[in-house]
């Protein structure tokens, strides 16, 4: 049986992480032994911090080693946690931070999803600020960023990192692992307030139904009933294929996401900027989550430093029906979130659309035309999208409706209301 537990980081470069090493010992109680450049001022609450931990998980007599390089609370917690994991000792219970108060929000099923921030489950330094650039949700990453050996540390560290960072406002997704390893994922961060499950390379329905029983069976154990919504990522050819099925899964689906480097492995050729190879597999996973009433997400563009060219994809995703797009540097988060947002031709209809529509079903009036074109359920519904996008990303006021112009004016003379129901 082991009796050193090692986890976390050291040497140079390291930042925002730390380095922990557990000694069991049959007796002489703790020992705590820090290096840290901060130790004259945060030393004694390092010290107290470890000791606490290791009451909580039941260790009476260790060597604790610590070498601290600028760790937050919720990093030396979680990388102590593995290390006490790895050392054999089976700790008494987990421990846990408090949760803050920013990280209770609920989400919902419809809220703008343009940009997800992809996030390395195993590496702390980017979490803190991840919030302040803004992305519509962050995904906390336990799968291909994660190196097998680190899975049990990156687990452990996003568990705590949904109970301490504020990532102001956006939505807090993780990415598990497949198959029973990801439900294995699910026992660690159910419990802590994520918003939202992104299920990895789904090629079967059933794949879905056993994430949402393992949810519906923790939440069950927990007297929960927050909803936790999921987001499959077609990843293959048989994925994509089935793509309808798997998003009528589950209830709790709000999308589907597709990722071409998995994709583009799987039938066997490269990925391309120009994306033709990838065309029928997103066609397939737009149009599969728009007859289930879901939202489609787009993949990540990988080269960081080409904002033209991720621009270009962004305006290509959005023609094709894609409302949101997956990014793996913060610098990507303005492009998408500008090239997604409505340009002035698609508000000023927008505007028409909606004052007729508020008009007409104020009045009583049944059906409402554009021009020699109805304005029926659907159109209405993107118009009150595209109208609400705008207003959230500052395109247009509150107020607009004391400016638009009236259904019926001579100067909007080709809007008409018609007949009565």
């Amino acid at each position: 049986m082991p009796t050193i537990g090692v986890a976390g980081k050291k040497g140079p470069k390291v930042r925002s992480d730390c380095h922990v090493t557990v000694e069991i010992q049959s007796s002489g109680g703790l020992q705590i032994k820090l290096i840290s450049k901060v130790a004259g001022m945060f030393g004694p609450r390092i010290e107290a911090l470890m000791r606490e931990g290791c009451e909580t998980l039941g260790l009476n007599n260790a060597i604790i080693s610590v070498d601290d390089k600028g760790a937050l609370p919720f990093t030396l917690a979680a990388r102590l946690e593995t290390a006490v994991l790895r050392s054999g000792h089976k700790p008494s219970g987990e421990f846990l931070l408090p949760l803050c108060e920013a990280c209770l929000g609920e989400s919902s099923r419809d809220r703008l999803r343009r940009s997800r921030l992809y996030l390395p489950g195993n590496e702390p330094k980017f979490y803190v600020n991840a919030g302040l650039h803004q992305p519509d949700g962050v995904i906390l990453d336990l799968e291909d960023s994660v190196a097998p050996k680190e899975k049990d540390s990156a687990r452990c560290l996003v568990r705590n990192a949904l109970r301490a960072v504020n990532f102001y406002g956006a939505e807090r997704m993780v990415r598990i692992n497949q198959g029973q390893h990801g439900l294995d994922d699910l026992d660690w961060i159910i419990p802590h307030n994520v918003n939202l499950i992104l299920i990895p390379k789904v090629e079967e329905p059933a794949e879905v139904v056993a994430v949402a029983e393992r949810i519906a069976e923790i939440q069950k154990n927990l007297d929960v009933d927050t909803p936790v919504y999921l987001m499959p990522i077609i990843e293959s050819a048989k994925g994509a294929w089935q793509a309808y099925e798997i998003a009528c899964s589950h209830p709790n689906i709000i999308g589907l996401a597709i990722g071409l480097e998995d994709y583009t492995a799987d039938i066997g050729t490269q990925r391309t900027n120009a994306g033709t190879e990838s065309f029928w597999a997103r066609s397939q996973v737009i149009n599969g989550a728009k007859a289930a009433g879901l939202q489609a997400i787009d993949t990540v563009f990988s080269d960081v430093n080409d904002m033209d060219s991720l621009r270009d994809s962004v305006l290509e995703a959005k023609s094709l029906g894609f409302v949101g797009k997956g990014c793996i540097h913060p610098r990507q988060i303005p492009v998408v979130h500008q090239a997604f947002a409505p340009d002035a031709s698609e508000i000023d209809r927008a505007k028409k659309i909606v004052v007729a529509f508020e008009k007409a079903e104020s009045e009583g009036l049944g059906v409402v035309s554009l021009g020699s074109k109805m304005i029926d359920a659907p159109v209405v519904k993107r118009a009150l999208t595209t109208v609400e996008i705008a207003m959230l990303v500052g395109l247009l006021s509150a107020d607009w409706r004391d400016n638009a112009e009236k259904p019926g004016s001579r100067k909007n003379g080709e809007l008409t209301e018609g007949a009565k129901k």
